[in-house]
């Protein structure tokens, strides 16, 4: 499982080293300090963490509140708080704790709609706190996290279609909760020529990006859309984009297969689980960075609307990459589990 993280944070180091070069000090210790903590999740024993599953959900709810406390306003956005000379983004560090929190409750019992109603009903602040920032990217994350550990909470297909239905009828309203900027990013993602300096600018840009980079790339350092600030954000959101301007077709295929190789590890190691806990800890961690990672690719290739996700390992960002490898610390001590116990046998 290391070994495509290792070529992603590569890929991520030379790309951010072009198009960012006065970021890569920071982005490398930002790197040493994930590599720390990585190592601190993958040897924990998890079954400490477990039975707090109700102080952890509590304590996310504490931590997502810091913000609207003692945070810092980013462009109209209320989402880090500084320690020291950095910032820290609550929304990005909770997500490998809320997939703990959601395989504790969902390893006690199976589905049942009471326990589903008491489950939203501790979820519904966090997903709330995260929304009003308003961090949409972040609170559909968590989304991710909510319905993928509720699809294997050994939910029937009837009790299934019975919250699917009325979630499906709710959805329109869910319009009327965004803010003007978000309504518009959505009217313009079918749309983005209609206002091509405005809400459309960024889509086109990454398209363009995507687009001029060919089959093998301008070579890194000589990507004209990210070099002359044509294209936002170009080292976060629309890192992608970035890569796949200097490193063409070629090297975003092989960012797409390394995505592809961890994934299917991940999922090997969940179907591996001896314990019911640990199968939804790790299918709950999948669940958040695969539609992470689908949703970033897709914003930047022009399939899906603009809503500011990171892409795992490779984005820039000291939050976003300390939550990636804490849940990969956290998968790395699910395998180690899964493997047969080694003993010295003396005749």
């Amino acid at each position: 499982m290391l070994l495509p993280v290792f070529f992603l944070l590569g890929f991520s180091i030379a790309i951010i080293a072009s198009v960012s070069p006065e970021n890569t000090g920071t982005h490398l210790f930002y790197i040493l300090i994930s590599l720390v903590f990585f190592l601190f999740f993958s040897f924990l024993d998890l079954d400490i963490l477990f039975p707090m599953g109700p102080v952890i959900c509590v304590s996310s709810i504490l931590f997502l509140l810091l913000p609207f406390w003692v945070g810092t306003v980013t462009r109209g956005s209320i989402r880090w708080i500084p320690i020291g000379n950095f910032t820290v983004q609550p929304s990005e560090l909770v997500k490998p704790f809320l997939a703990l929190f959601s395989a504790w409750y969902w390893s006690k019992e199976n589905f049942s709609f009471k326990r589903f109603f008491n489950y939203l009903l501790m979820f519904l602040p966090i997903i709330v706190l995260i929304f009003i920032q308003p961090d949409l990217g972040s609170t559909l994350v968590v989304l991710s996290i909510f319905i993928g550990s509720i699809l294997f909470s050994k939910i029937s297909f009837r009790q299934f279609l019975t919250l699917v239905l009325p979630a499906l009828l709710l959805i329109p309203l869910f319009w009327f909760l965004l803010h003007d900027y978000q309504q518009m990013r959505m009217v313009h993602f079918l749309s983005p020529y209609s206002d091509p300096l405005g809400e459309g600018y960024n889509l086109i840009q990454s398209k363009i990006a995507v687009g001029s980079g060919g089959l093998f790339g301008r070579g890194l350092g000589r990507g004209t859309q990210s070099h002359l600030a044509f294209l936002p954000e170009r080292y976060t959101d629309f890192i992608f984009a970035s890569l796949s301007e200097e490193l063409g077709f070629a090297g975003s295929l092989g960012v797409v297969v390394l995505y592809l190789i961890l994934f299917l590890r991940i999922l090997k190691i969940a179907f591996l689980a001896k314990e019911r806990q640990y199968f939804l800890l790790t299918i709950t961690l999948f669940f958040y960075l695969f539609f992470q990672t689908v949703v970033n690719i897709g914003m930047n290739i022009g399939f899906m609307p603009i809503t500011g996700i990171t892409l795992p390992f490779i984005s820039y960002g000291g939050s976003s990459l300390l939550t990636t490898m804490i849940s990969l610390g956290i998968l790395e001590n699910v395998s180690r589990r899964n493997s047969p116990d080694s003993f010295l046998e003396i005749k």
